[in-house]
């Protein structure tokens, strides 16, 4: 279940406690604005080493970074001393802006790397993909979003 689908049930889960706690507030105040729709817990259940972190009214003002590989230079290796400076540096979260190198390793790479929440655009792989694939972005079809989606 999604932390909306939760709390929208009258469950607190154990993310909400977290995110909580990092804020100093009741998990009853952070499970109502999940249910309401003004907090987010980015908690992709895939992302096992993530900690909790609540976005939204009410709660303290986050601090993301951007990181990414371009087709100048696309080294997983410079990506993850990017997301330790990020994580050292106290970010709330980190999106993944690569459009160079291997793009869905980097991803991965990043991912398995980060406690952070990892945000991604995957229109920029399939973009760049549509590329190689068919001499132009704007020949990219549906089936290319999708296959960079997934």
């Amino acid at each position: 279940m999604t932390q909306l689908e939760l709390a929208s049930k009258g469950v607190i889960s154990p993310q909400m406690v977290q995110v909580a706690e990092r804020e100093q507030l009741e998990a009853e105040f952070i499970r109502q604005g999940v249910a309401g729709g003004t907090i987010v817990i980015p908690a992709n259940i895939k992302h096992s080493n993530l900690v909790p972190c609540g976005i939204g009214q009410g709660l303290k003002t986050k601090v993301n970074a951007n990181i990414g590989t371009s087709s100048d230079f696309g080294n997983i290796d410079t990506e993850l001393e990017k997301l330790r400076v990020t994580i050292d540096s106290g970010a709330d979260t980190v999106m993944d802006l690569s459009t160079g190198g291997d793009i869905s390793a980097t991803r991965r790479a990043v991912i398995a790397a980060s406690p952070l929440a990892v945000g991604t655009v995957p229109i920029y792989q399939a973009g760049i993909e549509a590329i190689g694939r068919h001499g132009a972005i704007i020949k990219m079809t549906v089936d290319d979003l999708f296959a960079a989606i997934e």
